[in-house]
């Protein structure tokens, strides 16, 4: 894994609450991505080290910049952060690119569906400039929702998409908050319902066998994309998530009580944390002050892997375990002990 220190060129701010960080690429060797991945920020604050996981809304070969998007968190510290402290000339440390939410080259000339809604847009926007500048799809369909219409993430560039590409990208807002028709069949008064989903397949019926979908955004929105998805019978392997969250069934935690973990780092000496019940391994030594390696905290980056060397550990909420992940191993963002002196080993 390798850490980067990139400066600060430029802080747009998109809408009110949502801001652009364009950030120098490093003069001797660029630092490569894919469209759709994400860069994640590190940041002390009160003498905790955090990282946060952001998609770039720029395009390799598109932009010279690295650009990341954040919006603001009622009660997050590094979105609010960023939005309010960052400046231009600071200098912050980041993780390399990460993420399998991207356009392969191999999928060339498919139909590709972007569906999204809010901040979801992020790495959309991303995937959807390089397809289209690289000539790398026949067609590039966005389907957006947002609250209101005024405060639409990159409305400008979309915009600006649409003209440029008329042949090849469209878009189509869907909003809930009550307005003033501006007589646009692009503008839908509403939400992205599973019907008007059914809609948006049915105008491109006869090219669906050779479809790629990217569904970032709400987990009701991703439930519904994919259960009409399924319906029309587009396969898995034409399907792309992207998880921000991490859904918990409070069930699963019904027998977890607070622990005490060993974490031993480096080969220094076990440093012993108390796991309260309902946090995470990670979240109680972060708030330790320990200098533990995380990203994505969705379990699907493997960064937070850990060996465990003594009791039992439980991961609640990974939906899939990676096959790189051997019967030893733990992810530290999932994983809650459920038997007491549980020791663990990490890089």
């Amino acid at each position: 894994m390798r850490f980067y220190t990139l400066k600060v060129l430029d802080i747009r701010f998109e809408t009110g609450d949502t801001v652009t960080v364009s950030f120098k690429q490093p003069g001797l060797k660029p630092i490569k991505y894919s469209a759709g991945q994400y860069l994640s920020l590190i940041f002390r604050i009160n003498n905790r080290r955090y990282i946060r996981p952001y998609s770039f809304s720029s395009a390799p070969g598109v932009e010279k910049t690295l650009n990341i998007t954040v919006k603001r968190v009622q009660g997050g510290v590094i979105s609010n952060h960023i939005i309010d402290k960052l400046k231009i000339d600071d200098v912050v440390e980041v993780i390399e690119p990460m993420g399998d939410f991207i356009l392969y080259d191999s999928e060339a000339k498919s139909e590709i569906y972007l569906w999204g809604a809010g901040s979801g847009i992020t790495p959309l926007i991303s995937i959807a400039k390089y397809a289209v500048y690289n000539n790398r799809a026949a067609r590039v369909r966005l389907t957006y929702g947002n609250r209101d219409y005024e405060n639409v993430i990159f409305k400008k560039e979309i915009n600006e998409l649409e003209i440029a590409f008329k042949d090849v990208f469209s878009a189509q807002h869907f909003i809930t908050k009550p307005f003033i028709s501006e007589l646009n069949p692009n503008i839908v008064q509403g939400r992205i319902t599973a019907n008007e989903v059914r809609d948006i397949l049915n105008a491109g019926k006869n090219r669906l066998n050779n479809s790629l979908h990217y569904i970032c955004g709400p987990v009701g929105l991703k439930e519904s994309v994919k259960l009409v998805l399924a319906e029309y019978g587009i396969s898995e392997g034409q399907i792309f998530s992207e998880d921000f969250e991490i859904i918990r069934d409070p069930k699963e935690f019904e027998n977890i009580y607070t622990q005490y973990v060993s974490i031993k780092q480096n080969n220094k000496e076990p440093f012993t944390v108390e796991v309260i019940a309902g946090k995470s391994i990670l979240d109680a030594g972060l708030d330790s002050s320990l200098n533990l390696n995380y990203s994505c905290q969705t379990g699907s980056c493997l960064v937070c892997r850990a060996r465990v060397l003594k009791g039992e550990v439980k991961m609640i909420g990974v939906k899939q375990l990676s096959a790189d992940l051997t019967p030893d191993e733990c992810l530290l963002c999932s994983s809650f002990p459920i038997t007491d002196n549980v020791e663990i080993e990490v890089d």
